[in-house]
């Protein structure tokens, strides 16, 4: 059975990709709520919680893998704000999180993604692909996950690398950017988060002489 790591699996897209995944992973839920991750793990044929702070990881902190079939990043923040509103400690925060932390864990897991020939998929957002006012810390990390998996495709060939770029997805995260924006939550008008993670399991099973790089999802209109 294949093993795959996945950030931010407390909620969300990761615990509904972890629910996908689970008939044919041994998964490892890593985040920062214990209780998440242990009810979730509970729920799962072969899953072990992984509490972390990813902005702190060091080797010490690692499951013990040998070998790591995949690695998918979705962990993630966001907070909005104009240029002229954006302190230099949210740009701060907001890359360690969303491009330090993806750097940092990937590198130290490379001896185990290349011992299996493995597969990073960084979930990216829409602002990964285009920066609109308000958006500016947020979309600038995006830009520069965009990089580092371009960057990260090209000098490990060994590997796939898929970037996920989904719409505005009915999670906790869009709750909190749509008070942010001083709009209503309105789940109907959102991806579902099962549909990103089929998305993701399809370039996850994509043949061996396929290489999904790039993906991009917006919301249906439904009646």
């Amino acid at each position: 059975m294949k093993t795959a790591l996945i950030t931010g699996a407390s909620r969300g897209v990761g615990a509904a990709l972890a629910r996908a995944l689970a008939p044919t992973h041994r998964l490892v839920l890593g985040g920062r709520d214990r209780a998440a991750l242990d009810a979730l793990a509970g729920q799962l044929p072969a899953a072990v919680a992984w509490p972390v702070e990813l902005t702190s990881v060091t080797e010490a902190d690692l499951p013990e893998l040998d070998r790591l079939d995949v690695l998918v990043h979705s962990a993630g923040v966001v907070r909005l704000g104009s240029v002229a509103d954006t302190p230099a400690q949210v740009w701060r925060d907001t890359y360690e999180v969303n491009v330090v932390a993806v750097a940092e864990l990937t590198r130290l897991l490379l001896p185990a993604l290349r011992a299996a020939s493995g597969h990073v998929v960084c979930v990216n957002s829409g602002a990964g692909l285009n920066a609109n006012p308000g958006w500016g810390s947020y979309a600038a990390s995006k830009f520069a996950l965009r990089a580092f998996a371009d960057v990260l495709r090209h000098e490990e060939p060994g590997l796939r690398v898929t970037t996920v770029y989904p719409g505005r997805i009915a999670t906790d995260m869009q709750r909190s950017v749509r008070e942010q924006e001083g709009e209503a939550f309105e789940p109907s008008n959102y991806l579902e988060v099962e549909s990103v993670a089929r998305a993701i399991v399809a370039a996850l099973e994509a043949g061996p002489d396929a290489h999904l790089t790039d993906l991009t999802l917006r919301p249906r209109p439904r009646s």
